[in-house]
Parts: structure tokens; sequence; C-alpha cells
């Protein structure tokens, strides 16, 4: 495997909050108190981490009953002792796409399990844990996953299971209708270690949540990598502090997220997430559904509270809210903004590893953080990349073309692959015709230097209007090869399909179990091994 550099700021929609805080700009620093680099900080950062150690064993004794419910690893369960010892962790999550979701949640737990090493090996003990969205709700964005096709067209694949409406991802139960969607995968992954792993963790009576938690379980094996299921009753009975907190402060907690959204877009930054005076972090179950709750104006000197909108809204006072939440923790999670401070009241946790999207997160959280914990967890970026199997490399290099050229977009890139495939005398003689333009138009203008000087800028311009009009033919004639050229067109559909999906990163677009199933659990090692802590630019990984 070879690996290639390419910056972020040469990736399409990089925002610049997210560029600004890898090059850890003087802008960006106000709203992350470390920088990317994880080796400059950890050991100063590990002195702040204090952590409840009767908390620490309750969550650990919860994380050793999960795991070994999944048949964990050896590694696993000595790396949960190391927990339980004292050992600090570093976090990555997702939600818990189905047959273990997009490339990038396998990037995610390789970069937790590389962070967690160079800690260790630095004298920091560091274990990695890879938290289970389960709680989340969008069935939608988890019921599905893509997978390439014999001709590089991506098929997607949805499970059509199902919990009531607006359930947690955890309730969703597979039945028998899983099997003939394995089959599907398996006609398309072929035989291989991967596909057996899918027909041995994605079985009637798993949920979505614990069937994505055995998955991984045996793809990081070899790493002891800790799952967590943020859907346990127990750990919801442990955070229930910080829900309480949610609701006691919500009024502090909403003004100093409104102030932290206009410093954001004061310094030329977007907010992930539009919170308003109404704001509260939590959700609540109402009738099996994930609703969220809102702040009332005062009410006869008492803060209220709204769950749910509309005609079906549910008013209750804070009083009334503290006590449901107390009785039953469980009928409550955190949104995406109290998600982080949940998780390291929960674990403690050395940093946080993630993509742009919960970089972005974290800028806005911080704020959540010094209201409710004292200590803001630093986020180190995720490891991004784009990998080139052989087929792709002979087709890049059979046209001439480059990753960079694939990201330009559809359009655009085939009409590259058709200009570079234009019959070369057509090629020819527009070559001639720009040089000898060129040079005809060069004795032209030297002679009207010397006749009236005013003419030179006429002479530019009719320069320009020219050699625009003599590409706009050489553009025609290249679209006109491209519709002639079956073959050019298909090649240019396999390349954006396998590179640039959908119009985004390839990591976000193709199951990661493609890659598995192609080259075996070895590719992980491989990947690992390009992962560095120290370089935060997307790799081009040549296979």
């Amino acid at each position: 495997m070879k690996a290639h550099c390419l910056p972020f700021s040469q990736i399409p929609h990089s925002t610049r909050l997210f560029t600004d805080f890898l090059a850890y700009t003087p802008e960006v620093q106000k709203f992350y108190p470390r920088s990317p680099h994880f080796s400059e900080w950890m050991k100063d950062e590990a002195q702040r981490i204090s952590h409840d150690s009767s908390r620490r064993e309750r969550v650990a004794a919860i994380l050793e009953r999960q795991n070994k419910s999944w048949n964990a690893s050896a590694k696993t369960l000595a790396n949960l002792d190391r927990l339980r010892n004292g050992a600090a962790a570093v976090l990555t999550g997702q939600q818990v796409g189905l047959f273990g979701g997009p490339m990038f949640s396998i990037y995610k737990a390789l970069t937790a399990v590389k962070l967690a090493a160079e800690a260790t090996a630095a004298g920091v003990d560091a274990v990695p844990i890879f938290w289970l969205a389960t709680y989340d709700h969008d069935l939608a964005e988890v019921n599905h996953v893509s997978l390439p096709g014999p001709e590089g067209a991506l098929e997607t694949l949805t499970t059509p299971s199902h919990a009531s409406p607006g359930a947690p991802v955890s309730a969703v139960q597979l039945g028998e209708e899983i099997l003939p969607v394995i089959e599907q995968a398996a006609a398309l992954l072929g035989a291989s270690e991967a596909t057996a792993l899918l027909r041995e963790t994605y079985k009637p009576g798993e949920t979505l949540g614990t069937a994505f938690a055995r998955l991984y379980s045996k793809l990081f094996a070899d790493w002891g990598v800790i799952v967590l299921d943020a859907s346990d009753a127990e750990l919801h009975r442990i955070a229930e502090p910080i829900y309480r907190a949610a609701v006691e402060k919500a009024i502090s907690i909403s003004s100093d997220l409104g102030i932290r959204g206009i410093e954001l877009e004061g310094a030329g930054y977007h907010q992930q997430v539009k919170v308003d005076e109404s704001s509260v972090l939590l959700f609540t179950l109402h009738d099996g559904a994930r609703i969220a709750i809102h702040q009332r104006p005062y009410h006869y000197g008492e803060e209220e509270f709204q769950i749910g909108s509309g005609v079906s809204a549910q008013k209750i006072s804070q009083r009334e809210l503290l006590q449901r939440i107390e009785a039953t923790p469980e009928q409550f999670s955190p949104n995406v903004l109290l998600r982080p401070i949940v998780e390291d009241y929960l674990l403690p946790t050395l940093a946080y590893t993630g993509g742009a999207s919960e970089t972005a997160y974290f800028a806005q959280a911080g704020a959540v953080y010094e209201l409710l914990l004292g200590r803001v967890t630093p986020i180190v970026p995720r490891f991004s990349a784009t990998m080139v199997e052989p087929k792709i490399q002979r087709l890049l290099e059979k046209h001439g073309v480059s990753i960079t050229d694939v990201f330009s977009g559809y359009e655009p890139f085939r009409h590259k692959i058709a200009a570079k495939n234009v019959p070369e005398d057509l090629q020819a003689a527009f070559e001639s015709a720009r040089k000898s333009f060129d040079s005809h138009l060069a004795g032209i203008k030297e002679k009207l230097t010397t006749l009236d000087r005013t003419l030179v800028d006429a002479a530019e311009t009719a320069t320009s209007k020219i050699q625009h009009q003599l590409e706009k033919l050489y553009s025609q004639a290249a679209r006109a090869e491209a519709q002639k050229g079956a073959l050019v067109s298909r090649h240019a559909d396999i390349l954006s399909q396998m590179l640039y999906p959908e119009k985004g990163l390839q990591e976000r677009a193709i199951g990661g179990i493609y890659y598995v199933a192609r080259y075996g659990r070895e590719i992980l090692h491989q990947i690992y091994d390009c992962v560095h802590s120290d370089c935060h630019d997307h790799q081009i990984l040549e296979l």
C-alpha cells in the first residue's frame, strides 16, 4: 500500500473552520483548547483528567458485561482491566450503519487505536473505545449500506427492519427479513471472511446496535477495541446528574451557546447546530418515540418546559421534569451537543477523534463543557483516506487523470477524460492552430506597439476572445468524442463511482466491509500503519 498526502484545502466542501483547526490558526484557537497535534499535549492533558473511582468501576462493569456478550477478544478484556485500573480512554463513535457503515467508521476505530497506542508508549496508559450512538432515532441514516457492483456502480442495500416511528435504533430488532439482504451483500462481496462475519453477526434476534457491536468486536479484536452501546439503561442511570444539570442550567446553557454562536459567526465560521433560547439539550421517550424537549417562557415564576411540538405537545414544570429524570433516566438521552459531555462524564477521556462535522460540534460544545464539567476534552482529527484499487489506478493512468480531477465533479471530469481521448491528429491540429495563432498575434502586437500603443489593449482583448472560441471548439470536439466513445464514458462512470461517489468522499459512501471482503482483515493492519497522529491531510491509498 502506497500513501500520498492531499491537503484538505484541495478537498471539495472542506469548511474554513476545519481547515483553520488543522492549521491551528490564531482565529480558531479560542474555540479549541488544544491543537490537533496529539503528541504536543497528551501528557499535560492526562494530568487534568479527574474521574471518580466508583463511577469508573460501575462503567467498567457495564462495558465488561456488554463486550463479553459480543464474544470480545482476550485483548479487549485485558484493555477493560486497564480501564478499570486507571487507564484513560481515547474515544470515538458513530451511528450503527448497516453492515458496519461507511469506510470512515473503520478509520475512526483505527485512529482511536493508534492514539491510544501512542499515548501508552509515551507513558500515559490509554485504551481505545468505540461509542455506538444507538439512541439516535434517524433510522433512514443507518438502515442501508452502499457496495460496488461488478461494473463499479454502487448498489444500495436496505433492511426493511423497523420499530415504531421515531424510536431509537436500539429498538430496531432484526427478523428474518435481514437474511435476503445478507445474501444480496454476499452476491456483491463474494465468498470471503467478511461475508462469513456478516452472516455470523447480523442474525435474526439481534438489533441494529448489537449486530454492529458484534461485527466491530470481531474486526478489531487484534487491537482490543472496547465497544460501548450507549442505549444501556445502566449507563443512563450513571449519566443522570448530567441530564439533571441540562435541565437545571438550561437557561445558562442556551445563553452560553448563543454567545458561542455569535463568536463563531463573528470569526467567519459556521454553527454546526443552530440553537435558540428555547433549546434544551435533551430528548425523552414518549410512546416509544424519541422527542425533543424545549424551554418555555417563565410561567408564574417557575421555569416551564415542553415535550414535543404542535397540538400533541406536553407542558411540564421543571420540578416534574427533574422528578422524571430521577425516576427513569433511561427514558432520556442527550442531543449532539450534550453527548460529548455525557461521554466524558462516563469515561476518563484523554481525547476524542472524529471528522470535520464532529470538529465543528466541539467548537460549540466547548461552551457546555465549561459550564457542566469545567474541562473541555480535546478533539483530534481522525484518519481520512480514499482507497485506490489496482483496476482504478490503471484507469487513471490510462486516461492521464488524477484524483483531484475526479473531485472536480462528474461533468467536468467526464469532459476532461473525453478531451484526453480526442484523436491524436485532431489534437495535433488544435495544438498547431494555437501555436500559429499565438505566433502571429505576437507579431501583430509588436507592430501595433510602434504604430499606436493604444491599440495594444484592443489586440489583447481580441486575442482573449479568439483563444476562448478555440478552446470552446476544442471542448465541443471532446464532448462529441465522449458521446461516440461509450467505453470512455463507462470509465468515467466507474472512476466517479469508486472515487467520488454521490459528489462526496469515498469514505462517506462505500461500506467499509467491501474492502475487508476484497483484501481480508490484513488491510486493516495496512491502513493502521498509514495512520500518523502528526499528519492531518487526506490520504490517497494505492492498493
